[in-house]
Parts: structure tokens; sequence; C-alpha cells
């Protein structure tokens, strides 16, 4: 870390713990802002805080602090700013093209006659493999035992490699499979609120902020600790000590007031606050949360409403640091000295919770907890709050829309019973959002134990699991001696990891799936997880509802979403007698109780003592410790990119033009990074599947694009091939499919991509508006850059992937003056020029338009170069981000072209 010049006067030593400590005080540099900063949200204090630490004259300058002030007290729009995080997390499907990328670029260095070992993360990263355990045995006592080894056969090539990178790289930490999901994980064990540094021979202090390749990131805010999702691109730039560019963000007000009421649990609340936010719309915003209410929310509590930020569709949902948090950081075994230095670092800086400050918000809303009624949301989306009374009617208006016969019955073979619509078919506690919090999963276990002591059983139809983010849970569990009563009820433990709440749901009994298939059945799932989208947890399943642990218990219970729990019995006990959900349903005092006498500090002490050491298969694995990686030749999963070929020492200080271009695809308005990034199931008759099954991998052992991320291969296959796209080049096919030129053959993107690569042909995409929205996927810009793509030229871009295109070296260009692809009467057919770059690149510079039509007509016109600053000049110049970072490193900072 290079600290900044300090302009503004701001460092400052305190003491904490008998230490002394170097930190960046806001309240120094106060006097030389332009504004009274005391009004400043939390989150902005922190931004603050950033800027004024990294504060070179170029990157970050006092015009760009004193910006965040005037944005932040409501008398400035947002600017782009330069953040540079503390840290970064990942998971295995979002982290491992990123580790494929520090080792390719350790393969450069060597070419480069460079010390490979130059090239590390600049900041501390930690990778939690937590997205691949799938429930494929589940309802026996060996559930856990059977997935983890089906884990490791799946995933091994992928596991060598994060093991290698785990001794190779510094700066790097690898949590192995079966240890938690990673947002839990984070809360419980890596998030220190306050991070300290040595840098010149001094301790600084500084928040404890990161971003994460998880848009459930935002978890760790419950815990005061400033974090979001991002896609790879951005995380990389971070993990390699370049800024992330971004728009100083508004923030929304969101008093709480009041207390639960009796039988209301955490997941009601958030799924409230979801809705709330939701219709308020806070999309690109940071919310923050404040109010008396916040007095009787534990900290897991605030980490469950913070988690399901992308839900509710905010950037980060925060809590500020106050006494709570610091119990939380005793309780869960963090050093005393830590919580001596958080509490003291907090209040210099302002950031210890004081609600009787009015701090400046963009807009506020208001709930009182007191409100909260028992709750699910559904079928489609986490934002459509039900009330549980409401559930069933809701269900029947469903079933009707999709003229699906409510009571229709439907026998499955071999079973004895039949299955109907509207029943449910999963039902699983599962996801970071409502495992992490002792409250709901105790209050699932009594609800469970007095379930069997009335006889109770699930209806043989539902798939049960339980899936905890923390090896905690099951100790806690344990104590409290509700794991047998979960297990007698099928939720045994299935697996240490996201399941259910990320499609890894497993396969349907082939019985039921089957007659699914047969009559179109219209059945459900319940899960207590964060997303619950169309086709997301089991293909087989058309409805799916969010609900808290105790809550997905009883309807595993009940088997069908038809019902009404208020009026309703769930079954019958042993004496036949009607038994109702309020007979079941643990009461506050009984959880309250259980959480104090069974959830104890040594619990968390015993997991993490070796949290990166893994089990007997894990350590099993022999991966060497080498320098660079032993790239295997017939590996599927992890393969070289070719980023770096023929990659010289320095790069030229000045621009190509981009001759003889031809159109790779013709798009219209919001083409999304979904549209244009691999994700999902691999098709068999698809250029992916088709590779695959050239190198001896069958079908059933595809896995998805998202397990094959370290492939480029195929995901540089699956680019543009979304069934969904519509190139209007090829206005008679759906999907990944261009017309090759000059013979004018329809075949597949992909296809056309490499003969035009082995003509020496550059290419373009042209496109309408919003160009990139959705979620910010690296491979939606790495694939584009494989294809031999050198411009997107757009009406506008949707901002982070206007970014990413630029940190892999693709120039993002915008139509002017209302021109657009349809003003031009372009078909696809037209040779394209872009002219000017040869004269030397400077931020937002116009470049001329060449377009060469099929009868001869030429017509010119002028595009804005959308290179906004000086750094992505330079990244752009030296072909992308990690090229840039290379050359720096491989040349000790004199290789690389800087604008």
């Amino acid at each position: 870390m290079r600290l900044g010049q300090d302009t503004l006067g701001a460092k400052d030593t305190l003491s904490a713990g008998g230490k002394s400590f170097n930190y960046y005080s806001l309240d120094k540099a106060k006097s030389s802002l332009s504004g009274d900063i005391s009004k400043l949200a939390y989150a902005h204090r922190i931004l603050l805080e950033n800027l004024l630490r990294f504060e070179d004259g170029n990157s970050v300058t006092t015009e760009d602090i004193n910006s965040l002030v005037q944005v932040g007290l409501g008398q400035l729009d947002p600017i782009e700013i330069a953040y540079r995080p503390a840290r970064v997390l990942m998971q295995d499907f979002t982290g491992v093209p990123a580790v494929v990328d520090l080792a390719a670029m350790r393969d450069a260095m060597s070419k480069l006659n460079a010390s490979p070992d130059k090239i590390n993360p600049q900041v501390p990263v930690d990778l939690v493999i937590d997205h691949s355990v799938m429930v494929d045995s589940y309802a026996s006592s060996d559930a856990f035992k059977k997935n983890v080894e089906l884990e490791f056969e799946r995933n091994k090539e992928r596991y060598v490699f994060l093991k290698w990178g785990q001794q190779s790289f510094d700066n790097f930490r690898v949590v192995p499979p079966g240890t938690g999901i990673c947002h839990q994980v984070n809360l419980e064990n890596l998030a220190k609120v306050v991070w300290d540094n040595e840098i010149d021979g001094e301790t600084y202090l500084y928040p404890d902020t990161l971003v994460g390749t998880d848009s459930h990131t935002t978890m760790v805010n419950g815990l005061g600790v400033l974090g979001w999702g991002v896609g790879g691109i951005e995380a990389e730039a971070a993990m390699l000590g370049q800024p992330i560019s971004m728009l100083i963000p508004q923030v929304i007000g969101f008093e709480l007031t009041g207390r639960l009421p009796e039988g209301a649990t955490a997941t009601d609340l958030v799924l409230t606050v979801t809705q709330m936010l939701r219709e308020k719309g806070v999309v690109g915003k940071f919310v923050e949360f404040y109010g008396s209410g916040l007095d009787g929310l534990t900290l897991a509590d605030r980490a469950t409403i913070s988690n399901m930020a992308p839900e509710y569709g905010a950037t980060s949902g925060l809590f500020p640091i106050d006494k709570e948090t610091l119990r939380y950081l005793t309780f869960t075994g963090r050093d005393p000295e830590l919580c001596q230095v958080v509490e003291a670092y907090a209040k210099a800086q302002g950031l210890w919770r004081d609600d009787s400050i009015q701090r400046h918000y963009q807009d506020t809303l208001k709930l009182e907890l007191s409100e909260i009624q028992p709750s699910l949301a559904g079928p489609k989306r986490p934002q459509d709050k039900i009330a549980l009374k409401a559930a069933k009617t809701t269900m029947s208006a469903v079933l009707a829309s999709d003229n699906s016969q409510e009571g229709q019955s439907f026998a499955v073979d071999h079973y004895g019973y039949s299955i109907h619509n509207g029943d449910v078919v999963i039902a699983a506690i599962t996801s970071c959002t409502n495992t992490s919090n002792p409250s709901v999963m105790l209050g699932a276990g009594l609800l469970a134990k007095k379930a069997l002591a009335k006889g109770l059983k699930p209806k043989p139809w539902v798939k049960t699991s339980l899936a905890p983010g923390s090896q905690v849970v099951t100790d806690y569990l344990d104590k409290a001696g509700l794991t047998n009563a979960l297990d007698e009820l099928g939720f045994n433990l299935v697996g240490y990891g996201c399941t259910t709440c990320i499609g890894n749901s497993g396969p349907l009994d082939d019985h039921i799936a089957r007659l699914v298939e047969r009559y179109n059945v219209h059945v459900c799932s319940v899960l207590s997880g964060n997303r619950n989208f169309e086709g997301r947890i089991n293909p087989h399943v058309k409805s799916n509802f969010l609900a808290s642990p105790p809550l997905v218990v009883a309807y595993a219970l009940a088997g069908s979403m038809l019902i009404d729990f208020a009026i309703e019995p769930i079954g019958q006990d042993k004496d036949g007698n009607d038994v109702y959900l309020k007979d079941i349903w643990p009461s506050s005092h009984e959880i309250a109780e259980a959480v104090s006498t069974c959830v104890t500090p040594e619990m968390f002490k015993q997991r993490y003592a070796d949290v990166f050491k893994g089990d007997e298969q894990w350590q099993a694995m022999h991966t060497p410790p080498t320098q660079t990686y032993n790239w295997e030749e017939a590996s599927t999963y992890v393969k070289n990119p070719p980023y770096f070929e023929n990659l010289t020492a320095t790069a030229s200080s000045s621009g190509a033009n981009v001759t003889g271009a031809r159109i790779l695809a013709l798009l219209g308005d919001s083409i999304t990074t979904d549209h244009i990034s691999p994700a999902g199931s691999i098709k068999a008759d698809g250029p992916a599947g088709l590779y695959l099954q050239e190198r001896g991998v069958e079908p059933r052992l595809f896995n998805s694009f998202g397990a094959r991320r370290g492939n480029h291969e195929i995901m540089m296959r699956g680019t543009f091939a979304n069934i969904r796209l519509q190139n209007e080049m090829t206005p008679e096919n759906n999907g990944g499919y261009t017309r090759m030129l000059p013979n004018a053959d329809i075949i597949p993107i992909y296809d056309a991509a490499m003969r035009y690569k082995e003509a020496g042909t550059p290419l373009v995409v042209f496109a309408g508006k919003e160009y990139g929205t959705g979620s910010s996927r690296d491979w939606a810009a790495k694939g584009t850059k494989l294809l031999g793509v050198k411009a997107v030229i757009t009406e506008s871009f949707e901002r982070i992937h206007r970014s990413n295109l630029v940190g892999m070296g693709v120039l993002p260009l915008v139509f002017k003056d209302g021109e657009n692809r349809q003003s031009l009467r372009l078909k696809g057919d037209e040779t394209i020029d872009l002219l000017g770059l040869d004269a030397g690149i400077v931020p937002q510079m116009d470049v001329t338009l060449k377009i060469t039509r099929a009868d001869g007509e030429i017509t010119e016109t002028k595009l804005l170069c959308r290179l906004d600053t000086e750094d992505e000049v330079s990244y752009f110049q030296n072909g992308g981000i990690l090229s840039y970072v290379l050359r720096n490193l491989a040349g000790d900072g004199r290789n690389a072209i800087s604008a």
C-alpha cells in the first residue's frame, strides 16, 4: 500500500489497547473540506477516509475529496471516484478465473525474463470454496459424507488448482470445501471491522472494506464493514492494487423503531424491508439503517437484513458500529485487543453509532418493527412478500394463472401416493441469509422437536435438506439437543455450502421428476434462501418461496402450499387429533433461552482455529508449491488463457487504428451481461458441448459454465450464445448466430469469430442503448476480447460493463448527435474502419467511424471514445489492466505505458 500525499493534513495518531497507531483523521481534515462532514452518512465517511488515504494527485485529487463531501451533503450530483478496498473476498465459481489469470501472469513474467514471484495479490484475498456442493444425497445419516465425496470427484481439477494457489501466492488464503458459506465465514471470522497494516515501519488503522465476487458480500455490512459484490475484473483490479472506478453513491436512510413481536422472525423482517426498498427504488444506492429499533436487533439479525441488499436493489445495506458490534466480535472469538481498537477508531472517526446526529440522506424510510408479521416471498421474486395468512390464496391464484387445476392428483409410480398441483417437493434450510442467524436455526430445531413429539413427519414427496453456513451451526444444534429431531424429519446435514439457493438442489426423485415432466405438474419449493427466480432452484419446480427456517420445516410437514396455517391443521398427532402450526411454534422466550445457553464463544474459536487446513480429502491432494503452475493439457476445467501471447516488455505509446473490420453482431437495446456471458447448463450440440465431447467428456459430466469458468476454451464458446440473444444480422435465428461474410453463411458466433481470426480480420459489435446491464460478469468482457472484438459501439453503456471492457483492452465507443445503428442503415455486411487512434489517445476524444457498404458507398461520422480517465487510456494502450500491471511489475514500473 502506498500512502497518499496528505495535502489536507489528515494524518494523526490514536492509542488503543496500550498501543499507538497512525490513521487518516476525518476530524483533522474537516477544516480543509468544503462542507460540514459531521452530517455525512457513515458510508460516505468511510469513502472519504479512503480518498484521503490514497490521495495522489492523479487517481485521487483534492477536488475528488471535496466533491465527495458535496455529493454526501446533497450539493453535487454523483461523480466518479477511484476507490481502493482493503481486501477481496471470493467464492470458488467466481474466484477460479481470477486465480487462473494470476497463474497466467506468472508464466508471462517468466517469458519476459522477470521473476514470477512478483505476481501476488497486493491486498489480502480470501477465497472460500462453497458453491460446488450439491444435494445429491439427503434425508440420511450419510448424506453429508456422500455429497462431499461427489463434490471432490466432480471438482478435483479445480480444487488441486486452488490448493496450488493457496501454497504459491502471498496474500492469498483458501478456505477449503466443507467449512461454510463465504459470507458467513466472513462475518464470523475473516472480517476485522478495523484493519491494520504496517507501512514504512509504522502501523496504520483504516476501515475494513472489501469487494467480493458474489453479490451477497453485503452480509458483512451488518457488522459495520462496507463491502459489496463486483465482477471478476473489478476484483482482479483490486487484487492487483489498482483502483476501482465507481460513482459516489447516494445514501438512503432507513429508520427502524420498536421491537419484533412474538412469533415474528428476522426472515419476516428482511422480507418486509426488501419489499419496501424495492418499491422505493434504490438501485445503485447505499442504504443505511439507524434508529432505536437497532437496540433490539442482534448482529445476526442485522446481517440477515444486509445480506439481501442485492434483492432490495441496493449496492450495500450498512449498519453503524456500536456496542452490539463489539459484543459480536467478542462472542465469535476475536482478539480482545481488536475490540479495543475497533471502539477507539470508530469513535475517533465518527463511525460509532450516534442517532442524535441528523445525517444527510437523499431520502428516508421508516419501519415500526412491532408491525412485522410472519411472511414468505414468491413465487418468483424475493421482493414479492406474502403474509403467511395469505399464502394459500396466493398459491391458488398462481395455479389458476398457470391453468393448473387445484386438487388434481397424479399417482407416483411404485410409491403408493399421489402428488398434486401446489405440492411442495423441496424444503431446504439453506443460504447465508438465514443460516448465520442462531435464532431462526434454533427455532427450526425447536419446531422439529415439538413436531416429532406430536408424531408428525414430512410428506414423502418432499426433498428435505439442511445446509448450514458454518460448522458452528452443527455445534449449537448438537448442544441444544435438536440435531436428532431435525434428522428424524429428514433435515439431515447435506453439506456446508450454498446448495439449493444457487440451484444446487440436486435432482428430484426420478419417479416424481418424470411425472412432473409428463403432466406438467405445478410443484413448489420452500427455502430459507435469498433468491427464488424462475428456473433457479430446480428445473422441475415452477414456484419457489422464501421463508424462515421454521416455516421451511412447517411446509415440509404440510407438503403443500395450499394450506392456511391459521385455521387448517398441519397434520394429526399419534391419537388422531389435529395439530396446528401454533401448537408446535416455539416461543420467543424458548428461542432466546436456547441461543443464550447453547451458542458459545468456544464453538467459534474451535471451529475457526484451523479454518484453512481442510479435511482429509483436501489435505491428501498433492500440489507442489511451484512458482508457476504446471498446466494439465488434458484438463477441461483449468486452462492457461491466451491474454499474454506475444506480449512484449513495452507497449506502443500510441493507439492503432482498426481497419477492415467485420461486424460480428448487430444488437438492440438492453443487451444484458446474461445475453453476452456464458451461464447455466452446457448444451450438447453447442460449440462448448461439442468441445467437451471431442475430449471424451460425456454430457452427464458437463457440469455447468459456472464450474468451468477456469477454461477459456469453453467460456469463449459460450460467449454471445444465449438462446435469448437476437442478432439483427440473423433475424430468422434466435441465439448465438451471425452471418459470416463475404458468403453470408449463418453459423454460430464462435465459429465465425475463429474463421475471422484465422483470416486476420478484426471484429466490432454494434448495439443500442444500455449495453451490458445486469450483473457484472467478467466473462462478458473476457469472452468478447477472446473472440477478437476490437471495439463495441453503442448508444450507451452500463457503467460497470464499460469499465470491464476497458479492463480487457476492448474499446468502448458511443454514437454522437442522436445517431445509431439504424440511422446509419447498418445491415451487418459493411466493412468498418475506426480512425484517429494512431494520432494519440486522450480521454473522451472523437474517433472517426468509416463505413464501407457492400456496394462501395462510404459513410463517415464521429464517435465518442469512452476511455474516460488517464488510467483507462493506460489500460487500453497496454491491452488491458492485466498486461498493464504485468509490464509495470516486470520492469519495476518502467515498461507500461502511462497516459
